[in-house]
């Protein structure tokens, strides 16, 4: 019991996780990244079948936050797309941490789900479309723009810095969307 005592293991979760004998799938979200797991667990240790880091992004050309929505979402896409061929179905594992509608995690769901890996999950507690494209930032980047431009400025600063404006984030979003998916279907054939 040790690792529940460190806040590392919830063990009534991770038995039922290891006894429905699928691979799952892992999040962790640090103060700047998002990194996806898909693992396979085995007696001698759980065994890595696919990851995916928030950094890979910036590969696809991807300026936005590491730890947005859409960027976890894209994180989770492309983990998905990793994992195509060695696993068809994984289960959602977040230990001892609190599952979340609409959240960071359900978006690397759903993009799990969108690059073809079966996850058991009830569509309802997944973000919406717009939610995943960064459409609440670019809403929220408008109604700042309007009201306060010294806040504006300090909160998307670091877009800003690269040249992206806050309200061009959606497009930008389905750009890199269409290049991590257009570079795996590259790979493939």
């Amino acid at each position: 019991m040790r690792r529940r005592r460190e806040s590392k293991t919830n063990y009534r979760r991770r038995k039922a996780m290891v006894l429905s004998r699928l691979p799952f799938l892992s999040v962790f979200i640090s103060g700047k990244n998002v990194f996806v797991q898909i693992l396979s667990p085995r007696k001698e240790g759980d065994v890595s079948l696919a990851s995916a880091h928030s950094r890979e992004l910036i590969k696809f050309g991807w300026l936005g936050s590491r730890k947005s929505i859409p960027a976890t979402y894209l994180t989770g896409l492309l983990a998905g797309l990793k994992a195509k061929g060695k696993v068809d179905k994984v289960i959602l594992y977040t230990g001892l941490r609190r599952f979340i509608p609409n959240s960071r995690i359900t978006a690397v769901v759903k993009g799990l789900l969108d690059a073809g890996i079966l996850v058991p999950i009830n569509q309802d507690t997944l973000p919406s479309e717009d939610r995943l494209k960064g459409k609440h930032i670019a809403d929220y980047a408008k109604y700042l723009l309007e009201r306060d431009k010294v806040a504006y400025k300090a909160k998307f600063s670091n877009l800003i810095s690269k040249a992206l404006n806050p309200d061009a984030l959606p497009g930008h979003f389905e750009q890199v969307r269409n290049k991590i998916v257009e570079g795996f279907e590259v790979k493939k054939a």
